[in-house]
């Protein structure tokens, strides 16, 4: 639990500089809800697994290009690491020179899908706990056909920008 604690610490720290730096300040409240649902909904998704799958918390701390052992699988990591940053980075530097404005009901409707996501994460998670952060084939994997796997075959991948990668 302590490397997931670090890693969440860390993947927390990450996402507010990539927040509040390129938006030039920190007063900006889409900002900070930002940070807080993705902050809180990871928490609970991390607490969650720590109670009910240990062994998935785990593979899961490792993750990103650094984690994976074939050289095509960590580019692809690194450019998924990229795509995802600047999912952030884009608007707050939007938001520092006020390019566009989102009303308030397009920002909690976008508020509601990061949420969304989330819980899409944590349905995926609870049906298979062989969700590694990096490929990789286990002894006693086994192909699983419910939930969201019986509507495709690598939910995961289905999500935009999947949030739990540490």
């Amino acid at each position: 639990m302590a490397k997931a604690a670090l890693g969440l610490t860390n993947l927390v720290v990450v996402l507010a500089l990539a927040l509040f730096v390129p938006a030039g300040t920190l007063r900006w409240v889409q900002g900070w809800v930002l940070l807080g649902l993705f902050s809180a909904s990871s928490l609970a998704i991390t607490v969650y697994l720590a109670r009910k799958d240990p062994a998935l918390l785990q593979r899961r701390t490792q993750a990103g290009p650094f984690a994976e052992k074939e050289r095509d699988q960590k580019i692809i990591q690194g450019l998924a690491s990229i795509l995802f940053l600047s999912t952030v980075v884009v608007p707050a530097i939007d938001h520092r020179y006020g390019w566009s404005h989102a009303s308030l009901p397009l920002v909690a409707v976008g508020d509601a899908l990061v949420l969304i996501g989330f819980l899409f994460v944590l349905l995926v998670f609870r049906e298979n706990t062989f969700t590694s952060s990096v490929i990789e084939v286990a002894s006693e994997q086994r192909v699983i056909d419910s939930g969201p796997y019986a509507v495709v075959r690598h939910p995961m991948y289905a999500q935009i920008g999947s949030p739990i990668q540490r």
